[in-house]
């Protein structure tokens, strides 16, 4: 399990955004992680020029039993959530269903830099996606906040999330959000992580290259690119606007195969909406599962950004392995940057 300590940024003094309950009696903030150990990396980013914010750190654990990125080898069918679940909760997703409605893509979405305009997939390659029933029954519930912390699938995008490529025409350069790296070699290390990004799978691979070394690929439970959207060649080859469905990712074998069942207390469990969450720059991407989406700012280049956002998501990420439903805690507590 992810063994989790205070001050990977060491960024203090900015008031904690998630230090209470949110009136529902969880106990959260500060008092949810140890701040005896020191520091785990040789040196410290700038202080940001507003002041510091203390965050919790999770310890990059070894291959060994401690750490939650063990290669697992067993694998299960994910299981199907009873549909008691949506019968306790029909009427918000009565309520939640006419809310997203209204959320659809305008065809000819800003355009920037001359390029063509952003335009929603046809049908063919999936349409609109809107929640489903049963997932908005599930997020409705309360969160539920448990003794030990629990395994983590972190889906990140790559270009305005943690990369910004200034020209597109050269694909082999990229800055990196300020943190980039400390954050990417901390989540590989405790997580199980997938990329994911809408740029053709060259491109994909150029950056994820550019994030981690060879040895922290092989961590990685998977990279996917624009090939893994199920767009028509048409919408394939267009601007066209995608949807990351996480259940894509869940009914994935090797996603799925990634799964420590073999531990204490998660035997015949899977991947879903409990316990995976997505890191992205746009919150249409996430349309399908909006209750599992940390959205952050674009990044734009802008290497001296004077906020801290990267170490903020991972303050949220060490909560996030203490809840029993992750969609319910974002439904709940979504991430904010202020």
């Amino acid at each position: 399990m992810p063994n989790l300590q205070p001050h990977l940024f060491q960024i203090q003094h900015l008031p904690s955004i998630y230090g209470m309950g949110m009136g529902m009696g969880m106990g959260m903030g500060n008092m949810a992680f140890s701040t005896m150990q020191p520091n785990m990396f040789p040196g410290q980013p700038p202080t940001p020029a507003f002041g510091q914010y203390e965050l919790a750190q999770m310890e990059m654990g070894t291959r060994g039993h401690a750490s939650p990125r063990d290669k697992h080898v067993s694998s299960t069918i994910p299981r199907r959530k009873s549909q008691r679940v949506a019968a306790a909760a029909a009427n918000v997703v009565i309520a939640n269903e006419n809310a997203t409605d209204s959320l659809t893509v305008a065809p000819g979405s800003n355009s920037k830099n001359g390029r063509a305009t952003i335009t929603p997939p046809s049908k063919a390659s999936g349409g609109i996606p809107n929640p489903t029933p049963l997932y908005l029954a599930r997020a409705s519930f309360l969160p539920k906040r448990r003794a030990e912390p629990g395994p983590l699938l972190v889906v990140i995008d790559l270009n305005g999330t943690v990369l910004h490529r200034p020209d597109r025409r050269k694909s082999h350069s990229f800055r990196r959000r300020p943190h980039t790296d400390r954050f990417v070699s901390y989540c590989v290390e405790t997580f199980w992580v997938v990329f994911w990004s809408s740029a053709r799978p060259e491109n994909v691979r150029r950056m994820v290259e550019t994030l981690v070394n060879p040895e922290q690929l092989d961590k990685i439970v998977a990279v996917w690119g624009r090939d893994r959207f199920g767009l028509t060649p048409e919408d394939y080859n267009a601007r066209t606007q995608c949807y990351k469905r996480l259940t894509a990712l869940w009914d994935d074998p090797v996603v799925r195969d990634s799964f420590p069942v073999d531990r204490p207390g998660y035997e015949g469990k899977c991947w879903d909406q409990g316990n995976t969450v997505l890191i992205d720059d746009s919150v249409e991407k996430a349309r399908s599962e909006p209750h599992n989406a940390i959205t952050i700012p674009e990044f734009t280049g802008d290497v001296d950004e004077s906020l801290d956002i990267l170490p903020r998501v991972h303050d949220y990420l060490n909560e996030l392995c203490f809840q029993e439903d992750v969609s319910t805690y974002v439904r709940a507590n979504p991430f904010k940057m202020a």
